[in-house]
This record gives structure tokens, C-alpha cells and sequence, in this order.
């Protein structure tokens, strides 16, 4: 909102979220964390934020022919409500960038950060092909089959995703009994949608998830291992088409990740997920957790 501001009160919502990425450039603990996207870089978080602020009648947001606008609804002085390191970060952002045109800014952000363009559907008609080589050799690109893991505990969705980008998963499988999170953006629609947005397959095996209610009180790793025990000779025993299911995606996208929600994989049953297919016979995949 201080953004806005001063920048008069109103941006599209393409500029906004520049300004917004440059300004947390400056920033030694992050605002806001960024993926590269379909116009480069890009915050689920600030784009769900001004959602709210819309709800609370804080700003309006216009659908125009010429895009998309945020526009202040209820003025007050923002800026002063910041800390003074942010409150010079926010005047540097509009001195050094308040000039430029939605283009030239996207432009700008594209050439000095090109990891955040590697997505982006305009990136190669708006750069030169020395500009655009640079963004090309951001992208990460392996041709080795691996089975990875990935918790999502302690992260944002964007750090999350950017993970998934950097390892050139393919296929994202969501091991969850019930893709419901009320952490923001890792609800099975959120997660789905984000996923696709940076070309990624989303698959929700639930049958492999374990019930909420076996997780109570797990008060040590033994208390873990017991029901992971369990859980291998049930739920892995019984449901050998999931598990084939995860096969054929390993064998037809080669990078495909396992994910759940604990950071620890000693303490989520998609290390037995893992271990059961790692165990198979002739497997031409390797392992990793991320």
C-alpha cells in the first residue's frame, strides 16, 4: 500500500508486483518471496494479499482493455507506518524506477534477473537474443530419472515452488489423505494451480495418505516408526496401483516428487513411499530428498 501511494495511488497490477520484487531486493529479511512466472517474477502471497485488501475495501481492483489496475481506496500516509529502512527502500524503488513504463520495467527486471523471466511468455519478444540467452541459461534441465521427496513445512509457497523449478521436476505427487493445508497455498486447488503455472504436473494420490487421526500424539521418532510400520504393511501392502501409478510417472516424466507436509522425511510416510519403490528390482531411477 505504501507502493501505491507513492506512486499516486494506482498501478497495474503487472507493475505492482515488479516494484513490489525490487523493493524486497533491497531487503535483507524478504517481504515477500517470488516465482519465476508467466510475466516473470511473481508473489502468490502479495496477489492473495490484495485480494484481502480488497475485501476490506483498503483498494480497488479495475479490469481495464489496457490491463489490470490496483488502486487505493482508503488513503492514509503508509509510508509512515514502515520502518525507516523500509520507508528509504519504498523512495528508492520510485526514484530509480518511477520513470519507467510497464514494458521498460518488465524489461528491466527480465535483463537483471533473469532466473525470474525463465516462465514468462513475452520474455523473447521483448529482449534481444544476447538478453534472452542469459535467461535461456537460467533454466535448469537434467536428463537423469529421480525420485525426489519434498515437505513443505517452514516454507513459503513460492520458496517451495522455486525448489521444484531448480530440480526440474516434472511430476509433483501430493501423498496427502486430504490435500487440505491452512497454511496459504497448499490446499489441493492452490497447490494444482500453482504447479501448472510454472508447467509442472500436479497428482493427488490420496489412498497412499494417512487418516489425521492416526497422527495423534506422536510424541517421539519411535512413536513415528511404529505407525510408518503399520502403514507399510496396510496402506503400501494394499494399494499396489497407486505405487505402480507413481512408477509410470517415473518412467515417462524421469523427475517426479513425493510430497507431504513434515520437513522431516523421517517423520512423513512418503519416505516409505520412497523406500518401497527404491527397493524395487532393475529400477534405472535414482533418490533424493529436497
Amino acid at each position: 500500500m505504501a507502493l501505491l501511494e507513492v506512486f499516486g495511488g494506482q498501478l497495474t497490477a503487472k507493475s505492482l508486483q515488479k516494484y513490489l520484487f525490487l523493493f524486497t531486493r533491497k531487503q535483507e529479511k524478504k517481504a515477500f518471496d517470488f516465482i519465476p512466472y508467466k510475466y516473470g517474477c511473481f508473489s502468490f502471497q502479495a496477489n492473495q494479499d490484495i485480494t484481502t485488501l480488497k475485501t476490506y475495501g483498503y483498494i480497488d481492483v479495475i479490469n481495464l482493455e489496457e490491463g489490470r489496475f490496483i488502486q487505493l481506496k482508503k488513503r492514509d500516509n503508509y509510508v509512515e507506518l514502515l520502518d525507516l529502512f523500509d520507508r528509504q527502500y519504498v523512495a528508492d524503488v520510485k526514484n530509480d524506477f518511477g520513470s519507467l513504463s510497464q514494458n521498460e520495467l518488465i524489461k528491466y527486471t527480465y535483463i537483471n534477473y533473469p532466473f525470474y523471466a525463465i516462465k514468462s511468455s513475452i520474455a523473447q519478444n521483448m529482449l534481444t537474443h544476447e538478453e534472452y540467452e542469459k535467461v535461456r541459461q537460467q533454466i535448469q534441465s537434467f536428463s537423469d530419472s529421480v525420485l525426489f521427496t519434498i515437505g513443505y513445512e517452514g516454507l513459503s509457497l513460492e520458496t517451495y515452488i522455486n525448489k521444484l523449478i531448480i530440480s526440474d521436476i516434472k511430476v509433483l505427487c501430493d501423498v496427502r489423505k486430504n490435500a487440505f493445508s491452512q497454511k496459504y497455498g497448499f490446499s489441493k486447488s492452490q497447490l494444482e494451480a500453482a504447479c501448472k503455472g510454472v508447467g509442472i504436473m500436479y497428482e493427488h494420490i490420496p489412498k497412499l495418505g494417512i487418516e489425521s487421526a492416526d497422527r495423534q500424539n506422536l510424541m517421539s521418532q519411535k512413536d513415528y516408526d511404529i505407525l510408518f510400520e503399520r502403514y507399510e504393511n496396510s496402506v503400501l501392502q494394499n494399494n499396489s496401483n497407486e505405487i505402480n501409478q507413481i512408477l509410470e510417472l517415473l518412467e515417462k516424466n524421469k523427475r517426479v516428487a513425493l510430497t507431504c507436509f513434515e520437513k522431516n522425511p523421517l517423520q512423513c510416510h512418503r519416505s516409505r513411499i520412497a523406500k518401497k519403490i527404491m527397493n524395487f528390482e532393475n529400477k534405472d531411477y535414482s533418490f533424493k530428498n529436497l
